[in-house]
């Protein structure tokens, strides 16, 4: 392999690894106060995608005010489905939510392909924001250097927020003893809702990243970014911001450089994810970066 090549592959590496470790955050944060797997996360990026596609095409917005709108209204449905399916389970057995989190995900998934029709649309990117890049021999999109620039920033962002605000403060509380931190003057409701802003409005932008990176939407497009982006937070440890980060970044650049190295295998691509999460739960069930934590009965 030549450096070109080389140089070539790990910028698609970098900025596919930012999209699974951008989504991936917002299971995490879920999972870390919940408890819960939000499975319906995967399928607010295809509402994400469809709002900033139907903005643009329909409607005639700026791609930034639709972009925007898509972001709004898709934390403000996360922050819906908490309040309908999940929150009136809350003591409930543990699987009871579970079922309701899958329930949601076929619930938009099937509702998408009712609604809209399951015929790919093709997604329209700004011209503002995809240009060529060309360095030396090694060219790529705008959009491979958007990406990871995005992920780091809202990182940066949603890291600082859950460690220097007194909302973040709340967070840690709640994530360790749900039970005590209600005791303790903490709005329990408040702090999951604004946990279910956060994680949405990361997957709606995830949504939108992912559909200018591959610019075709349909209402199923949100399966199998889901599940890679599960496995990373799986992958880092599940519950830890920077873990999930991490698993992200590995996964991706693994699923590239695996294509790279032994094009042969470019079929199992997506196997690739899930045999890491084999051994990863073989050979450290709490990820990289995950702490055992002790499940209450």
């Amino acid at each position: 392999m030549t450096l070109e090549v080389f140089l070539q592959n790990l910028a698609n590496g970098i900025s596919l690894g930012s999209l699974y470790a951008l989504i991936a955050i917002g299971y995490t944060m879920v999972y870390g106060i919940l408890r819960l797997i939000n499975f319906a996360h995967a399928d607010l990026l295809m509402v994400a995608a469809y709002v900033s596609f139907y903005g643009i095409m329909v409607f005639a917005l700026p791609w930034w005010l639709s972009f925007l709108i898509a972001i709004v209204f898709t934390a403000l449905l996360g922050v819906s489905i908490e309040k309908i399916a999940y929150r009136p389970l809350r003591s409930a057995p543990r699987i009871s939510v579970l079922i309701s989190a899958i329930g949601v995900s076929f619930l938009l998934e099937n509702l998408g392909i009712v609604a809209i029709g399951a015929r790919p649309k093709s997604f329209p990117r700004p011209e503002e924001m995809v240009w060529n890049i060309k360095i030396g021999d090694v060219s790529f999109l705008s959009l491979t250097v958007i990406i990871p620039v995005v992920t780091m920033v809202l990182l940066v962002a949603v890291t600082y927020m859950v460690n220097k605000t007194k909302t973040g403060t709340a967070m840690r509380a709640v994530s360790r003893d749900f039970e005590t931190a209600s005791l303790m003057a903490i709005d329990v409701n408040k702090v999951v809702s604004t946990t279910f802003v956060v994680g949405s409005s990361l997957a709606a932008v995830g949504g939108i990243m992912w559909s200018l990176q591959y610019p075709q939407i349909d209402p199923l497009m949100g399966v199998f970014p889901g599940l890679k982006c599960f496995i990373a937070a799986v992958m880092g440890g599940i519950g830890s911001i920077p873990g999930a980060m991490l698993g992200g970044f590995i996964l991706g650049m693994g699923e590239v450089f695996l294509v790279a190295f032994m094009p042969e295998l470019s079929g199992y691509r997506d196997a690739f994810a899930f045999v890491i999460l084999i051994f990863i739960l073989l050979f450290k069930p709490t990820g990289i970066l995950g702490e055992n934590v002790v499940e209450k009965v």
